[in-house]
C-alpha cells in the first residue's frame, strides 16, 4: 500500500471511504482515478453554494482557502484581457459585496486582478505561487484559473 504525505489528499480519500465504506487502498485507487477538474469544480461549488446566495456574498470567510475559493467565484464576472477603470471595479464588486473596496484589495493581493495606472485588469497568466501561499490555495485555482485567463473557460 502507497501511502500519501499530502493532507487534503488524505482527507478526500478519507471522506471516500467514510461515505463508501471502502478500504483506504480502494478509496485510494477510486479517488487517484477521479478527474481532478470534476473533484475540484465539486468542492469549489460546494464552498461557494454556502457561502453565496442569488450572486452575493453573504459573509466573506476568515479561513483564507475558503476565502480564496470565494475571490475565485468573484472573478469570473471580469473578462480576461478587458482593461477596467476603478469605477468599472467597484460597480463588479458592489454587485457582489457591499465592501467592493476589500474585495478589489484581496483580488489584487491574490494576483489575480493586476492594477497599473488605475486601471485594472485579469493577470495575464496563473500566478506562481510560494510553498507557503499553496497551503491557502484550493484545487479549483490550478484547475479553473489558466484556461480561464486564456479566455477558454
Amino acid at each position: 500500500m502507497q501511502v500519501t504525505r499530502n493532507g487534503d489528499f488524505k482527507k478526500v480519500v478519507r471522506a471516500r471511504m467514510a461515505e463508501t465504506g471502502e478500504t483506504y487502498t480502494a478509496a485510494l485507487a477510486a479517488v487517484r482515478e477521479s478527474d481532478p477538474y470534476d473533484d475540484a469544480r465539486r468542492e469549489q461549488e460546494r464552498v461557494v453554494s454556502r457561502l453565496f446566495a442569488d450572486g452575493r456574498i453573504q459573509r466573506v470567510p476568515a479561513k483564507r482557502r475558503t476565502r480564496v475559493a470565494v475571490l475565485l467565484e468573484v472573478l469570473r464576472r471580469f473578462e480576461p484581457g478587458r482593461v477596467y477603470a476603478e469605477k468599472e471595479v467597484d460597480a463588479i464588486l458592489l454587485g457582489v459585496h457591499e465592501d467592493f473596496a476589500y474585495l478589489r484589495r484581496e483580488l489584487v493581493n491574490y494576483r489575480y486582478l493586476v492594477r497599473e495606472d488605475g486601471r485594472y485588469r485579469t493577470a495575464p497568466a496563473a500566478p506562481e505561487r510560494m510553498p507557503v501561499e499553496r497551503q491557502e490555495i484550493p484545487a479549483w485555482e490550478a484547475v479553473w484559473l489558466p484556461p480561464f485567463l486564456a479566455g477558454r473557460s
